[in-house]
């Protein structure tokens, strides 16, 4: 491909033209649907980055509260996101059959039911925050100083539940470049506003850490805003007619049925980065902070990644809507290969300057220390990161979500969180040993992913 071709079909990608993906090559498909995708999730990563970077200014304490309150929050967001796969899944076969009203009806459906539920987990998030900080083993100070924190952030979690959701639905229907700008315009006024509410402008009041909470809320609502917008003005392949604008329980059962898998895969996971997290509290704040700036690194490269394993989801989708099994293997098997070679790039780049990059956020020396081992030892583990986040997300955009739910609760628990408490407390070794097992769990969890979608069972699943 030429330099002029590149940047003709880039272009087109970020444009966001509807095409046929189970006609055209393979390769193209990829493209057109992972080059938006990775600039939604390099956003969402920088996002992250830039986040911790101002929450970084307020001291460990706020960095600290930030990382818990993120961990317990995953418990939560695993929810929508499963709702979100289920969503991508269900739309995508839709659109491979050629049955677009129907994928819009889902939509909708998986937008109430994801509506119903992050209203009532506000109204808990803002009432136990405190209770919910201490949970997670927080110090004293870390809970007096950054409950509102907390609270900010769980009530306005409808905001961040639909835009995961939401982003599925379009990610499904092959449209990812509508979810690349929501989440563009979204981190992007996020960004501005960090720094603006955290310490203040002109008459604007420095609000510390609840400033970083107001603005991530106040970017992401308006990205939903956006979302909508798309979806009634009839201009999308998804879009909303009013006259179906109504509950439809076979599709809320069909759509909570997939999307069970999903959570449970998402819950499980989350639930043990929570156990992970309340080894290393017990470190201290320091150590704890080390950790959460290590994690957003970590996270950074992944999200993009995540990008490529979307694409994979879509295309298996699609692909297996339009009676096409073999393609759906066959770009699964790509992006897999380019996503290892992406994040096998990234790990040369962190682990050569992991000490560099931690101190950008933090100068305490020992939040360095911690958090250079960790992104060293996990960065480890990255070229099978990249295999197993797409061969899960496959067998995800298939329908089967029940598969890698078994995975995961094997994997991350049944053998990740013991290996981790063995190395931190039996043998000693703190942070280091909950570096070490998140490095090995994960390329477990990788090799057995890859073993299981070579199988084949994923092609026989309706949805």
């Amino acid at each position: 491909m030429t330099i002029k071709n590149f940047i003709h079909h880039f272009r087109q990608a970020v444009k966001g033209l509807e095409e046929d993906f189970t006609n055209i090559s393979i390769k193209k498909a990829i493209f057109y649907l992972s080059i938006p995708m990775i600039l939604e999730m390099v956003m969402e990563s920088l996002f992250a980055v830039v986040d911790i970077f101002f929450v970084g200014k307020l001291g460990v304490h706020a960095v600290a509260t930030v990382g818990l309150t993120e961990s317990f929050l995953t418990i939560i967001y695993s929810i929508a996101i499963g709702l979100s796969m289920a969503a991508t899944a269900i739309v995508a076969r839709r659109i491979g059959e050629k049955k677009a009203k129907e994928a819009s009806a889902a939509a909708f459906q998986a937008i109430l039911v994801c509506s119903l539920f992050a209203v009532a987990v506000a109204v808990l998030g803002v009432v136990y925050a405190k209770q919910m900080l201490a949970l997670m083993g927080g110090e004293p100070e870390v809970i007096e100083q950054g409950y509102r924190y907390t609270q900010i952030i769980f009530g306005g979690n409808v905001c961040v539940m639909l835009l995961f959701l939401i982003n599925g639905i379009f990610r499904g229907a092959g449209n990812a470049a509508v979810a690349m700008r929501t989440l563009w315009i979204a981190n992007a006024i996020n960004m501005v506003l960090d720094p603006i509410l955290i310490f203040g402008l002109g008459p604007i009041p420095a609000m510390g850490l609840e400033g970083a909470a107001w603005a991530t809320t106040t970017g992401r609502g308006i990205g939903v805003i956006y979302q909508f917008y798309i979806l009634f003005n009839g201009k999308s392949i998804i879009k909303f007619y009013w006259d179906s604008l109504k509950m439809n329980w076979k599709t809320v059962l069909t759509i909570i049925k997939v999307a069970s898998g999903g959570m449970g895969q998402f819950l499980i996971e989350s639930a043990s980065w929570i156990f992970l997290m309340r080894i290393i509290s017990e470190s201290g704040s320091v150590a704890l902070a080390g950790y959460t700036i290590a994690v957003r690194l970590i996270i950074f490269a992944l999200l993009p990644a995540f990008g490529l394993s979307n694409a994979a989801a879509t295309l298996v989708g699609q692909n297996l809507g339009a009676l096409q099994p073999g393609r759906a293997e066959k770009s699964a098997w790509l992006a897999a290969h380019l996503t290892a070679i992406f994040l096998g790039f990234c790990a040369i780049i962190f682990i050569a300057g992991a000490g560099f990059f931690i101190g950008i956020f933090n100068q305490e020396e020992g939040v360095i220390a911690v958090g250079t081992m960790g992104l060293t030892i996990i960065c480890l583990g990255y070229v099978f990161f990249g295999y197993g986040m797409v061969m899960s997300q496959s067998l995800n955009g298939a329908g089967d979500t029940k598969t890698p739910t078994i995975i995961n609760l094997a994997i991350l628990w049944g053998f990740q969180i013991p290996f981790a408490y063995l190395l931190a407390k039996t043998f000693g070794f703190g942070a280091t040993g909950v570096f070490i097992a998140i490095a090995v769990s994960h390329s477990l969890h990788a090799v057995v992913s890859t073993w299981v979608f070579n199988r084949g069972k994923w092609k026989l699943v309706q949805v």
